[in-house]
């Protein structure tokens, strides 16, 4: 089961140090990571992504990476999607399926405000107790909703499309 996770704080400074903490935490093996960025907002609203460069990249497959990019769009970036196409629809509605609804997008859109700045953290291990002690130090609003294997499963099909049987 993966943990979707998302830590909202006030000022940009502190949310890069907490993101620094998370990739520590990886490093330490208290977090193993399918996800992280610090998102920011400027003072215009618009939307700025960091994640890990590539000497401290978080090691993910072709699908895990293709599923963190595609929940982290719809639940950061797109929280008030319109009109979408049936793919995007569809994997909305599967997000909505396994919990990740418009309340948690809502919230998460309530944290980004103007000047503020989130880490998100998607974990498919996490020591909570030694996560919550480290992180603690840096204060934030913390977010949380979870996947199961069998949705993450799901979610991936959706992703790489219909299967085609071999004759």
């Amino acid at each position: 089961m993966s943990q979707l996770i998302v830590i909202g704080y006030d000022d940009h400074a502190v949310a890069t140090k907490a993101f620094k903490a998370v990739q520590q935490l990886r490093v330490d093996r208290v977090v193993e990571l399918d996800g992280l960025a610090v998102v920011r907002v400027d003072a215009d609203g618009e939307t700025h992504v960091d994640t890990p460069r590539k000497s401290e990249e978080v090691a993910i497959s072709a699908t895990a990476g293709a599923l963190w990019g595609m929940v982290l769009g719809i639940v950061i970036l797109t929280p008030g999607i319109g009109v979408v196409g049936a793919a995007v629809g569809g994997l909305i509605g599967k997000l909505n399926q396994m919990g990740v609804d418009g309340k948690f997008r809502k919230k998460v859109g309530e944290l980004l405000a103007p000047g503020s700045a989130a880490v998100v953290v998607m974990a498919s291990k996490i020591t909570e107790d030694r996560f919550a002690a480290a992180m603690e130090a840096f204060g934030g609003t913390v977010l949380k909703t979870s996947l199961s294997e069998e949705s993450e499963r799901e979610l991936a099909e959706q992703l790489a499309g219909p299967a085609t049987e071999a004759a």
